[in-house]
């Protein structure tokens, strides 16, 4: 009697989650130079007003035309309500009145750290949805590539969804972030500015700092933020909230004339963010 034939197994799912920063940026040159086995990136933007705008012009100007050359898929997602089709900025929803939502990785003022479910809700899950979307599952999980270099192994933690496995080209490959930056100037690109939202409290003091001097209007309106967020816990009967671990307002703290040197800061390292989703 004939047996029925098996159905084959869809191709598994190999895809960057992809920055837009100095590391995500190496491992496309790297994909485009057939050194890593990736195809796909897909870019988590949690919102054009939330999202460090040198950040999207390097996604458009530079990264988009490198992807087109050499045959790789770059997609940008946004998180987008189910229900009413509605894009949501993270920006505009912890500004909007009357929210209460921290979202954030603030800094509390008796010294722990804030909730927080920025990169959950808009990146993990934004990015599972589309990985499910392409047909992940958990008897077949697509191989996500994340962008950790050498330097920065204590933020790799292999922490994955069930439809994912979680893989680190950069680490295998035994690169550094400066390797990285090298990279990518030798595939004939500018390097791309720091990743993340402009007002995260996973910068370090040294980012503040270059903000400050860079992009004052940004700085001003993430003090601005600080203050908001800030006030809406006083009005509540709880302490004020921050940006760093000195818990001082950025306003007093990043003030002009006082820029550390290069390297000086190490006050923000036990905030970062490890899942990878952010800051590469």
């Amino acid at each position: 009697m004939p047996t029925t034939p098996t159905p084959a197994r869809p191709p598994s799912i190999r895809s960057v989650n992809f920055g837009c920063g100095q590391q995500s940026m190496a491992m496309m040159v790297l994909a485009a130079r057939g050194e890593i086995d990736f195809n796909t990136f897909l870019f988590a933007n949690v919102g054009d007003r939330s999202e460090y705008p040198p950040t999207l012009r390097y996604f458009d100007e530079h990264a988009t035309p490198y992807a087109e050359k050499h045959g790789l898929e770059l997609v940008m997602l946004r998180r987008v309500m189910v229900r009413t089709g509605e894009t949501q900025d993270l920006y505009d929803e912890i500004t909007r009145p009357g929210s209460k939502a921290q979202k954030i990785p603030v800094k509390l003022s008796n010294g722990n750290p804030g909730s927080r479910s920025c990169t959950a809700d808009y990146k993990v899950r934004v990015i599972g949805r589309e990985l499910k979307r392409r047909g992940a599952t958990a008897e077949n999980p697509a191989t996500i590539a994340i962008g950790i270099s050498l330097d920065e192994i204590h933020r790799a933690n292999r922490k994955a969804q069930p439809h994912e496995v979680i893989t680190y080209p950069l680490l295998e490959l035994g690169l550094r972030r400066t390797d990285c930056v090298r990279i990518i100037q030798d595939a004939g690109l500018p390097v791309p500015p720091p990743s993340a939202c402009w007002y995260c409290p996973n910068h370090s003091i040294e980012e503040w700092h270059r903000l400050r001097r860079s992009e004052p209007e940004l700085f001003e309106k993430a003090c601005q933020l600080e203050e908001l967020m800030s006030k809406r816990e006083t009005d509540q009967g709880k302490g004020a909230i921050h940006f760093t671990n000195y818990r001082r307002p950025l306003r007093d703290l990043i003030r002009p004339g006082v820029d550390l040197l290069p390297l000086a800061d190490d006050d923000q390292s036990d905030g970062a963010c490890d899942s990878g989703y952010c800051m590469t």
